[in-house]
């Protein structure tokens, strides 16, 4: 009693101090003495103990028992009171709990003492039923053991409840006493079965705590019980307590629990949350459990069985998707089908309604969406329980004002979050309209329904948030061509619109108010990514042990949540519904909150990599990488972490540390395991490429541009592949085949036999270690090093026996001709010993930055044109390879006429043209064959132009000057190797005017800068005057300068249409405005030749629309309409012009090899253009122009709904000039006004195969199809009236 005196210290006390503990001491000396010589009584002394008891510190009765003097047990029964004892050991524990958190100077003892007393407590409450040969005394020891750790359980568990302070007493409290709950407590114990029966007590006595709340409580409660809200301690009690117990045994636990037990149903649920979270096992156990419960429940209409179900699915399915299933997706799963548990009665169908219908009051507005969206599978004759049910659904969803129809178009309905708000939901949707918009380059479909079925909601919230006033940018954006787009399609209200601009033009004077409000928000934002930043420091420390799948996954949790709020989503960043991720390589931007977030997570990954591979290799890190790169592939955040990956890979690479490197290598590894569960990458760029998978995506990134791009190429495959090997060290090879890319092995045996002279040569053995892993985590890591030793790795030899890892000469010659060759570190012939294992192959020309290889391409070219072969060959030609290198890689190329089809057609044709004018021009042309008469052979270059030249690489109705000029160059070549070069040249240019019009064409139009040259290499060559065919491109040169003279004109040489091209030139050439004069002298000339001229005067009235450096508008419109006169003054029948088909022949055939395809396809709007200019009387004079007027009229609005008239009128919106003379709309409004006041003043004749016309595109426009019609029936009715000529 003297040594447990207080002396002036706090009365509440459980520890000695130092003089106290040392006298007890001495005092336990002498005790062990007398115990020793049989002279000192437990029994008396625990007599005397028990009197004092009040005053007795806890420390003292420990080391009692310690000390064997007198066991805690026997001291516990020789006391009668058992309340009091039990109040007194709970009193003490709670002091010891709290003393251990704050004192620092006696916390080995405090530790001891309560692991010992915890042990006793559990080894005696919780052994097995005693002997009954033994006495009763031990049963009231167990009673009281299990009393104090009950009254302990209760305690911290209703401290929980009422709100704990972090740092209180009673927190420190109740976390010291979880934390006894771990193997190191019970680890000294020999047998681990009543730990096992404490902590299964536990669980069951957690999760009947209190069961106060009702089923409707939980229902409308468990949103906020998921993991990341639990209080941690408790959520640390749940996890200390599935140490012990395996993932079976804790749910047939709550099985159990659940079946025989009021419940509190925020334990419960909170800890299924904990436990889907914390164990991967688990999720599939869950989803069996719920199928079992199911299965009871419609079996004998089980209610509890029911709810308890679909209490567990929506708390589990809270978790994420990465956990568990989202809950719409298992209701759709469930009983979305005729195998649901519903489908097999009557009875079960109404079970089922009466329960949804039931939960109706309680439950979150996500629930019955999903209900209403995502409806059980119902036969006909039932389907009033659904109608009923739905109607219900919807009348307490607009209670609480909520709509279906106010539902956002791309909302997420497997969050079980609030229901966001509409104006709120609306903002997200115009983005991903935008965005798709911006893609496809049409309105979105979602978009157009909602229009339609969805009004309310588009009306009242997406088209003010589309609509929201702004500066307007110089160049039209994505929105604003929406916005346009919408309007075109009388899905905006005037009034609307008109609002919208006149506040947009306001805008600007409100710009400064819109920064200040732009600060503030970013200030709000600061505080999720400083707790998002928070969590991952945190998320850190568990790398200490990364084998603890339960404490990461955890912390896991806490992440998750804190990336939602930082992101600042709506709704849960769910599973893809979009089958592509749409990334641009070139010039990847992300906004400032989205890459302070990828940062904060790349950073994170690389930190914890490093620190988990200071205490294992990754083979022995446990699955920690792969759940957090799972957390980074949900819909919203893998476009971000993608962006960032393709900002640092490919732009900043080289200026990535170590960490990072060795981070992000692992990432890629992890984020390509991945690739069937995420979408293909869709690279958006100037020209596009297929959709890449995800592996193939990241390696992509990898470029070898320059000699530190290359080396860090280096670095990253060795990292990247290492860290897959030694990951996958003892899996089988098809597993490590499926987890490594083929363009990431290539590019690593690519750079190693550039850089790297030892790897070129034969291995003299293969290394049997591992890879090179642990070099690369080594501070000074040798990276070069590292590369050999992980070539020489027979596991890596093995893999490159694999045909996908192989590298092949094709391979090689790709990743040549990436490396620029003024920033390549290695000279021409160390780069061709890189590669030493060369296989015959066809060219790969997909690039032009190497000008060495491409040296290479034109000395082989000449070696082939002076061979020994070459002049006179009597074998059938093929033409040049190159054409069908060409060819083969065209037709590889996406077709249609989309601007992104477009533009990547137009790059690799400019491609081409590069590559045609480095090589000899004799390549064009070919060499004559020995047959008689020696014509050259120029199929696949004529195949070249007529396909693909003719209608990207022109001016008009020509090519290029370069390509012509290089074209009679070849001809020039090959006329010298004949032995007629007159004769040649001759039947060249003749068959030029059947086959490729177009060269003849380019030649006339270049013929001032051309003509001198062919004249000086001719004489020079030859000693001769031109061949015929060359003169006759004079005379029609001649002839268009003299028509434009004051002097008479010259005769026209033959064919017409060569001498109406070589005018057409002269006139766009000349300065006067006005041709009427000139025109005059055409009086006496053919019929053929002015319809031709007319032909190419509206091939230069589109040019002038279509090109920003052609004639002017205005002046291409006034040579129309001159010649257009000259046509109706003569009675000349042009519309033949606007009626050509691929299978007309002669002059037909030939206009339409002489005009580009997308010029031929808005002839309709050329034919408009002119429609001031036509004569009163055609329809009249001519039965096929109401016809041609039609079906013009109906093309033109085919063209504008596909967009192939936004060029026009792009252009004519950015030229004064122009200002409306390229409106497509106006154009179709006034063709329209046209054809509806022209269409009562048509004969009978002008009907004639209107039906067939109608019937394949009238529905442009019902109108005047309608109108049509009805002339033409009224038409026929007339002639049933008229009398019969029967004589």
């Amino acid at each position: 009693m003297q040594i447990c005196s207080s002396n002036g210290e706090p009365t509440h006390r459980v520890l000695l101090n130092a003089e106290q503990r040392k006298k007890l001491s001495s005092v336990l000396e002498v005790a062990q003495y007398l115990l020793a010589h049989s002279m000192f009584s437990r029994f008396s002394f625990c007599q005397e103990l028990r009197e004092v008891q009040n005053f007795l510190l806890l420390e003292a009765v420990w080391h009692l028992h310690v000390q064997n003097i007198v066991s805690l047990q026997e001291l516990l029964e020789s006391h009668a009171d058992t309340q009091a004892i039990v109040a007194w050991l709970f009193r003490d524990l709670c002091l010891l709990c709290e003393q251990m958190e704050v004192s620092t100077q006696h916390t080995d003892i405090a530790q001891a003492m309560l692991s010992d007393f915890v042990q006793l407590f559990v080894l005696r409450g919780f052994q097995q039923i005693s002997d009954p040969r033994r006495n009763m005394e031990p049963e009231r020891m167990a009673q009281l053991a299990v009393a104090v750790l009950r009254r302990m359980l209760i305690f911290a568990l209703e401290a929980l409840a009422t709100g704990l302070q972090d740092e209180s007493p009673v927190y420190k409290a109740v976390k010291c006493w979880f934390g006894m709950f771990c193997g190191h407590t019970f680890g000294r114990m020999i047998s681990t079965d009543c730990p096992k029966r404490f902590f299964s007590h536990t669980l069951t006595q957690v999760l009947t705590h209190k069961p106060v709340l009702k089923v409707s409580d939980a229902v409308r409660l468990q949103r906020d019980w998921s993991f990341a809200k639990t209080h941690p301690l408790l959520s640390s009690l749940y996890r200390r307590l599935f140490v012990m117990l395996s993932p079976e045994e804790l749910i047939g636990h709550l099985e159990e629990v659940l079946g025989t037990h009021e419940v509190n149903w925020q334990h419960v649920l909170s800890c299924v949350s904990t436990l889907v979270i914390c164990s991967s096992e688990a999720q599939q156990l869950v989803q069996d459990w719920v199928t079992r419960l199911l299965a009871r429940a419609f079996e004998s209409c089980d209610l509890d069985s029911m709810v308890t179900a679909f209490l567990v699915v929506r708390q589990a399915a809270l978790e994420g998707p990465s956990v568990f299933p989202s809950y719409a997706d298992w209701f759709q799963a469930s009983f979305g089908s005729t195998r649901g548990f519903h489908s097999g009665s009557k009875k079960t169908l109404v079970f089922l309604f009466k329960f949804l219908s039931d939960l109706v009051p309680f439950e979150a507005p996500r629930y019955m969406q999903v209900h209403i969206l995502y409806p059980p599978l119902v036969p006909s004759k039932y389907r009033s329980l659904l109608t009923d049910y739905v109607t219900l659904a919807k009348t307490r969803l607009a209670d609480l004002k909520v709509s279906v129809e106010n539902m956002g178009l791309y909302e997420d309905l497997s969050s079980a979050k609030d229901v966001t708000e509409p104006h709120s939901q609306a903002h997200q949707d115009v983005e991903k309209a935008i965005a798709v918009f911006e893609h496809t380059g049409k309105v979105p479909v979602a978009v157009m329904e909602a229009s339609i079925f969805r009004r309310p909601y588009y009306m009242s919230h997406f088209l003010p948030a589309l609509l929201t006033p702004r500066v307007l940018p110089r160049t039209p954006d994505s929105r604003a061509a929406l916005i346009e787009s919408l309007r075109r399609a009388d899905k905006i209200p005037p009034s609307l619109y008109s609002t919208y601009c006149q506040a947009c033009s306001s805008a600007a004077e409100k710009k400064p108010e819109n920064a200040a409000l732009g600060t503030k928000m970013e200030a709000i934002c600061v505080e999720p990514l400083g707790l998002l930043a928070a969590a991952l420091r945190e998320l850190r420390t568990t790398m200490t042990d990364p084998t603890q799948y339960d404490v990461f996954s955890a912390q896991m949790a806490v992440v998750s949540e804190r990336l939602s709020s930082a992101l600042g989503l709506g709704e849960e960043d769910g599973s893809f519904e979009e089958s592509q991720v749409q990334l641009n390589i070139f010039s990847p931007e992300l906004e400032p909150q989205d890459q302070q977030v990828a940062d904060l997570l790349l950073t994170s990954f690389c930190q914890n990599l490093i620190v988990a591979s200071g205490f294992a290799p990754p083979d022995r890190q446990g699955p920690w990488a792969a759940h957090f790169v799972t957390s980074l592939c949900g819909r919203r955040l893998l476009p971000i972490v993608l962006t960032r990956l393709c900002q640092l890979l490919r732009h900043q690479g080289p200026s990535l540390s170590a960490s990072h490197v060795l981070g992000l290598a692992a990432l890629v590894i992890h984020l390509g395991e991945r690739r069937p569960a995420v979408p293909e990458v869709h690279v958006a760029s100037p020209a596009p490429v297929k959709s890449l998978p995800l592996p193939e995506f990241l390696s992509s990134l990898l470029t070898l541009r320059t000699a530190e791009a290359s080396l860090f190429c280096l670095k990253f495959c060795t990292a990247a592949i290492s860290y897959s090997l030694c990951k996958s060290s003892s899996q089988s090879k098809d597993i490590l085949c499926s987890c490594l890319s083929p363009a990431l092995m290539k590019k690593f045996q690519f750079i190693l036999f550039r850089l790297l002279s030892e790897a070129r040569g034969p291995l003299s053995q293969e290394d049997t270690a591992g890879p090179p892993w642990k070099l690369l985590c080594l501070p000074s890591a040798d990276w070069q090093r590292a590369a050999l030793c992980l070539w020489k790795q027979r596991t890596f030899q093995e893999l490159l026996q694999e045909k996908e890892f192989h590298l092949t000469y094709r391979d090689w010659l790709q990743l040549e001709l990436e490396i620029q060759p003024e920033f390549d570190s290695l000279s021409d012939m160390e780069s061709l010993r890189s590669y030493n294992c060369l296989e015959n192959s066809d060219l790969v020309l997909s690039c032009t930055g190497n000008r060495d290889i491409f040296s290479r391409l034109q000395e082989m070219a000449a070696d082939l044109e002076q061979g020994p072969v070459a002049p006179q060959r009597c074998s059938p030609s093929q033409g040049h390879f190159l054409f069908r290198v060409f060819r083969r890689r065209l037709q590889a190329l996406a077709s249609g006429w989309d601007v992104a089809a477009r533009l990547q057609r137009q790059q690799e044709l400019l491609v081409y043209r590069w590559i045609l004018l480095g090589l000899p021009p004799s390549i064009l042309v070919g060499s004559p064959q020995c047959k008689q008469p020696a014509t050259p052979d120029c199929t696949e270059f004529f195949h070249l132009v007529n396909s693909e030249l003719r209608n990207f690489c022109c001016h008009g109705s020509a090519l290029t000057h370069d390509i012509t000029v290089h074209f009679f160059r070849g001809l020039l070549n090959t006329c010298s190797q004949s032995r007629d070069p007159s004769l040649t040249a001759n039947l060249i240019l003749t068959t030029c005017q059947t086959e490729c019009p177009i060269v003849v064409t380019s030649a006339l139009l270049w013929w001032p800068r051309l003509e001198p040259e062919l004249h000086t290499r001719w004489r020079r060559c030859f000693q001769g005057p031109l061949p015929q065919e060359l003169q006759r491109l004079w005379e029609a040169q001649l002839f268009g300068k003299s028509c434009l003279s004051s002097d008479l004109a010259s005769p026209p040489p033959g064919p017409a249409w060569v001498s109406a091209a070589a005018l057409h030139f002269a006139i766009q050439q000349a300065e006067e405005t006005s041709i009427k004069s000139q025109l005059e002298k055409l009086n006496c000339q053919s019929e053929e030749l002015l319809v031709v001229l007319f032909f190419f005067s509206l091939m230069g009235l589109l040019s002038s629309h279509l090109t920003p450096h052609a004639v002017d508008s205005l002046k291409a419109v006034d040579i129309c309409a001159e010649i257009l006169r000259c046509l109706d003054k003569r009675k000349v029948s042009w519309l033949v012009l606007f009626q050509l088909t691929d299978t007309d022949g002669g002059l037909g055939q030939v206009l339409l090899r002489l005009a580009p395809d997308p010029y031929v396809r808005l002839l309709p709007f050329a034919f408009y253009s002119l429609l001031s200019y036509f004569d009163e009387d055609a329809f009249i004079r001519e039965d096929a122009f109401l016809r041609v007027a039609v079906d013009m009229y109906l093309k033109l609005i085919c063209l504008f709904v596909t967009g192939e008239t936004s060029a026009v009128s792009a252009l004519a919106g950015r030229s004064q000039e122009l200002q409306g003379q390229g409106d497509p709309v106006g154009l179709i409004i006034k063709a329209r006004h046209f054809l509806l006041q022209s269409i009562p003043r048509c004969p009978e004749k002008s009907f004639a195969n209107m039906a067939e016309l109608l019937a394949t595109s009238g529905h442009c426009d019902p109108e005047v199809s309608a109108a049509l019609l009805s002339r033409h029936q009224a038409v026929s009715d007339d002639d049933l009236y008229q009398e019969p000529h029967l004589f």
